[in-house]
């Protein structure tokens, strides 16, 4: 009687298991504050209008800076989220400057500005997806980062080893 060679899956589910290890990204908690406001700069996007928000905040990966400059639809749109007036943002992008000179750059990939007309008051929510960086962030692959106005980002970036740093700023 020949016996199933059990070897072989074992190993594949071994390895399996060390490379969703080595690719598994701690969670991103950043806090900050700031301030925002009509932008400068022209998007050149029809029915938009152009903001810019200037942010500085503490986390996962030290002190940073964080500029946006995106552009909002002028009229209300439908939204799943939204049960009230919402403006979704058409396009944009931000910078993380991190105080040892590190750039994280993220593109806006989706959210806007929720109004709700009874309280009079406006929820932000913006969804960005990492375009690379330079110095601790110069291997960033990707990853999605979700930006509340309550102040703060969440979410993950893969790729992001330093000098002396494993993934995600774990001292090695």
């Amino acid at each position: 009687m020949k016996r199933p060679n059990l070897y072989l899956p074992m190993a594949a589910l071994m390895l399996n298991a060390g490379a969703a290890t080595v690719y598994a990204q701690p969670p991103v908690n950043i806090t900050f504050s700031g301030d925002g406001g009509p932008s400068a700069i022209n998007l050149n996007l029809p029915n938009t209008r152009n903001g810019e928000e200037n942010l500085a905040g503490n986390g996962t990966f030290g002190p940073f800076t964080f500029r946006l400059v995106r552009a909002t639809a002028t009229s209300p749109q439908p939204s799943s989220t939204c049960s009230d007036v919402f403006f979704p943002t058409i396009a944009g992008a931000g910078l993380f400057r991190f105080q040892d000179g590190s750039l994280l750059k993220a593109k806006v990939i989706g959210g806007g500005d929720c109004v709700d007309m009874v309280q009079g008051v406006g929820h932000c929510t913006l969804t960005f997806q990492i375009e690379g960086g330079t110095g601790r962030f110069e291997g960033a692959l990707g990853g999605i980062l979700t930006l509340t106005e309550t102040g703060g980002f969440t979410g993950w970036i893969a790729g992001v080893v330093g000098k002396d740093e494993g993934p995600q700023g774990v001292q090695r």
